[in-house]
């Protein structure tokens, strides 16, 4: 059964983004998604768990993510872009608002008056001195008459709400880069422990070869393969302490700290939290922060191809004064010497050179672009669920492998190195034994890191975390 996925139902973007009041909805093609019910697994309904970390029961885990949204600087970023936009929407609405202002000023003026025939001037040139001084209160006030500020307005606290959900996605994405990068170094502790254990058996196997040889039972060759063998697991215990050290760093700049390379996480990979509930809900992935940013972004356009159509429209600005002017101080605030001022204008744009039809032009192009890209965001989204629930199953099945492969190996190993020493298996058999047993092992603690990484994958693609109902 396929239904037409409500978030993207074009009839009810449309009319968000054709604006407010009368404005008429943009014409555009349909950009519709096609979506299933229920995923491609079976019927319970999960709830949301926000702290979607506390399923993996590590406490080691819990403390990184905790320390990384509190002091994480990519986060401190995001939250003072949200400060920004707040402070841009109230900048946008004190434009609905009269315009307010006080003024006081002064001016003193010599006037010269000449060529007028004044008698009993001699001759001299007449000037005239004057004091001037004025207190004012001054009112401007736009009124909205077609909503072009309104729209602005509400452009601007739609765009606050989209930075608001990128806080909120920042947030789902440093929680799961934290813990991912976690899980990277316990894998990477758990490496260099078995590359440790791998260098003390090659040294007691050495230890092993080098007396047959001294006893003649074996040849030069065995010793110098095994040399060989454990001078490659020391290299390979080098190469894994590099690993550990890169992983512990990264891990502390996500915490917001210097990376000294010092972490010290539990030595072991922790089980993966409960089963993946079947039958999740398709609309469950509406929940991404990310998608309601783009979402309300597409609203945000609505608004500014409203106040950009309706820039073409007449202003009405009334203006108002009121206060005193004298040439005496004493009298500023005298009524007797009050003075004041009204006055409205209309004001209609004729001719700009097609600035503002461009400016038209321009904000439906931007939506059509947002909504586009929309669009797209969804179906990246669908892509992400289904990939990470595709690949649960598999990755499941390879960890039951190589957990058996790691099994088998080991004994493998055990039984050639004692024929070994019985003088019944070539020391090319040890040798072969030995490798894939060390493959084995370190295959499995990747496929178990694996398997937890892909778990995250899913949380972060739903947008959360979610706690399986059992329904009677």
């Amino acid at each position: 059964m396929k239904r037409t996925f409500p978030v993207l139902g074009l009839t009810a973007l449309i009319t968000l983004t054709a604006g407010c009041a009368a404005s008429p909805a943009l014409q555009r093609e349909a950009l519709l998604v096609t979506a299933p019910d229920r995923y491609t697994i079976p019927a319970v309904e999960p709830e949301v768990q926000p702290e979607w970390w506390l399923g993996f029961e590590s406490p080691g885990m819990e403390r990184a993510i905790a320390a990384a949204l509190e002091h994480n600087r990519d986060l401190k970023a995001a939250a003072a872009r949200v400060e920004q936009a707040a402070a841009a929407a109230r900048i946008a609405g004190a434009s609905l608002k009269p315009s307010v202002s006080a003024g006081l000023n002064g001016g003193r003026r010599k006037q010269n008056f000449i060529g007028l025939p004044i008698p009993g001037s001699g001759g001299d040139i007449l000037s005239s001195t004057s004091t001037n001084l004025g207190v004012s209160l001054d009112i401007s006030w736009e009124v909205d008459l077609w909503g072009r500020m309104k729209a602005g307005t509400r452009a601007a606290v739609t765009e606050l709400k989209a930075v608001e959900a990128d806080l909120a996605g920042a947030r789902l994405s440093i929680a799961g880069q934290t813990a991912k990068a976690w899980l990277a170094m316990a894998e990477a502790v758990q490496q260099v422990d078995l590359a440790e254990q791998t260098v003390a058996s090659f040294r007691d196997s050495e230890a092993i070869v080098r007396n047959r040889y001294e006893q003649g039972l074996a040849p030069s060759l065995d010793l110098r393969l095994q040399k060989t063998n454990l001078a490659n697991a020391e290299s390979f215990l080098a190469a894994r302490r590099i690993g550990l050290e890169a992983t512990s760093r990264q891990l502390q700049v996500l915490m917001g700290r210097y990376p000294g390379g010092d972490a010290a996480p539990e030595a072991s990979l922790p089980d993966p939290p409960q089963a993946i509930p079947g039958g999740l809900p398709a609309d469950l992935v509406s929940r991404r922060p990310d998608l309601a940013a783009a979402e309300l972004r597409l609203i945000a356009a609505g608004y500014r191809f409203d106040l950009a159509r309706r820039a073409l429209y007449p202003r009405l600005v009334l203006t108002g004064s009121g206060g005193t002017s004298s040439q005496e101080f004493q009298d500023l605030l005298d009524g007797d010497f009050s003075v004041w001022s009204l006055a409205a204008g209309l004001t209609q744009p004729l001719f700009q050179g097609g600035r503002l039809r461009a400016g038209v032009d321009q904000a439906r192009s931007a939506s059509d672009e947002i909504l586009a890209r929309y669009a797209g965001a969804v179906l990246g989204a669908y892509l992400e669920v289904e990939t990470a629930l595709a690949s649960e199953q598999h990755l499941a099945d390879r960890q039951v492998a190589l957990a058996e492969a790691a099994y088998q190996s080991t004994a493998a190993r055990l039984l050639a190195e004692d024929r070994y020493r019985s003088g019944l298996t070539p020391f090319i058999t040890v040798l072969e034994s030995q490798r894939q047993s060390v493959q084995a092992e370190s295959d499995l603690i990747t496929a178990r890191q694996q398997l937890l990484n892909n778990r995250i994958d899913l949380v972060l693609a739903l947008g959360g975390g979610y706690l399986q109902e059992i329904e009677p």
